[in-house]
């Protein structure tokens, strides 16, 4: 339990640094990027695990790399579902995963 919440709130962080970066993403405040981290994940939890199963052949000839594009889908739905939480378009959407994964691996990392 305390690694799940130890997961949340250091990609609710990573959203929030995200946010305040890229100006393509507008979210409302730290509870809003929590709200995003807990939704992410469950949808990630949920789903996430058979768009890597499906797409496992583009996920072994990239090396690993097509998972940034399942992350930008996991994004996508997660900014349709909550309403403070906006992003413009889908090349800041797939900026934004892929910065999100990079500093979330790298909190975890220093963590």
């Amino acid at each position: 339990m305390f690694s799940f919440l130890l997961n949340i709130i250091v990609l609710s962080v990573a959203v929030f640094l995200v946010s305040n970066f890229l100006p393509g993403i507008r979210i409302k405040n730290f509870m809003t990027a929590l709200v995003v981290a807990l939704v992410y994940s469950i949808i990630n939890f949920f789903i996430g695990w058979l768009l890597v199963l499906i797409t496992l052949p583009f996920m072994l000839i990239t090396f690993g790399l097509f998972k940034f594009i399942i992350n930008t889908f996991l994004l996508w739905v997660t900014d349709k579902i909550i309403d403070d939480f906006e992003i413009k378009d889908v090349l800041t959407t797939f900026i934004a995963a892929f910065l999100i994964t990079i500093v979330d691996s790298l909190i975890k990392w220093v963590l």
